[in-house]
């Protein structure tokens, strides 16, 4: 679905992106992951066609996203992390917008506000923020394009919002959809996500899917005073810790500490995460 090759990119004479190259496939949802300034949004944007690349190309869905054709506009919807909304109804918002999206649901559309808990008939500028970016994001979902992309999507939600966001876009997921979600509150992505993006020193340093990543590593408590682990972090019970997979077991991923042990620039990390399955045994 979308094809990035040898993409450079930034602003002025700062450069982000050196020869990027990435590839995403429908049926995904991918999280994308980085540190504040690491250039996530500058990535969804050359992916959105909202800035055009200094060199190399981005294609999506065999358009170029940085041409913005209608055929391609028109299956793609971009959440941005600050949104902007008119002082008109969600049923209102429904029937200016959503006619420019072939696939847009209006019932979808209620039945979301509804699970969002966001009245219909209220002016979207008298919702509180957290209410809008629900609403914002609830008209994304019944667009029903191919590419969705979101930027920092639970920034402003409370603890309930998160989970039901967690639960209404998993639900939304389908073969032929492709969905991006950039973060660096990388727990509000935890049981969503099926693929993780690493986006750190202007490169994507991993791009594995949970099950690969699982393979290749156990994440658990150990005894405070062990060795031999990857990466670890200090807690009431001992070591919070990353260590290889050596018995084909399998633990479930913890992103924040594979994050951390990944910004944390571990050399041994990085390599093992790299690596083939033959290589791992050898």
């Amino acid at each position: 679905m979308i094809e990035i090759t040898h993409l450079s990119f930034g602003y002025g004479k700062h450069k982000l992106f050196d020869n990027l190259n990435l590839s995403l496939k429908p049926g995904r949802i991918y999280g994308l992951l980085g540190m504040n300034g690491a250039g996530k949004s500058s990535l969804l944007k050359n992916i959105a066609g909202l800035a055009a690349p200094w060199s190399g190309t981005c294609i999506v869905n065999n358009e170029v996203a940085s041409k913005r054709n209608p055929s391609f506009l028109q299956d793609l919807f971009f959440v941005p992390e600050d949104i902007y909304l008119p002082p008109i109804t969600a049923k209102q918002f429904a029937r200016s917008t959503g006619h420019f999206y072939p696939k847009f649901d209006n019932l979808q559309f209620e039945k979301l506000l509804t699970d969002f808990d966001i009245p219909c008939d209220r002016e979207l500028t008298k919702l509180s923020l957290g209410q809008q970016k629900k609403a914002y994001i609830a008209f994304a979902l019944a667009t029903n394009t191919a590419l969705m992309i979101m930027d920092e999507p639970t920034n402003g939600l409370d603890i309930p919002s998160k989970a039901q966001f967690r639960k209404l876009v998993a639900s939304a997921l389908t073969d032929e959809r492709c969905l991006i979600i950039s973060t660096h509150q990388v727990r509000d992505l935890d049981n969503l996500i099926d693929t993780v993006l690493v986006l750190h020193n202007n490169h994507i340093i991993l791009d594995q899917t949970l099950d690969q990543i699982s393979e290749k590593l156990n994440f658990g408590i150990i005894p405070a005073d062990s060795t031999g682990y990857i990466y670890a972090e200090q807690n009431i019970s001992g070591l919070n810790a990353i260590t290889q997979n050596t018995d084909s077991s399998y633990t479930k991923v913890d992103m924040e500490l594979l994050f951390n042990a990944i910004i944390n620039n571990n050399p041994n990390l990085i390599t093992l995460l790299n690596q083939t399955g033959h290589e791992q045994h050898i």
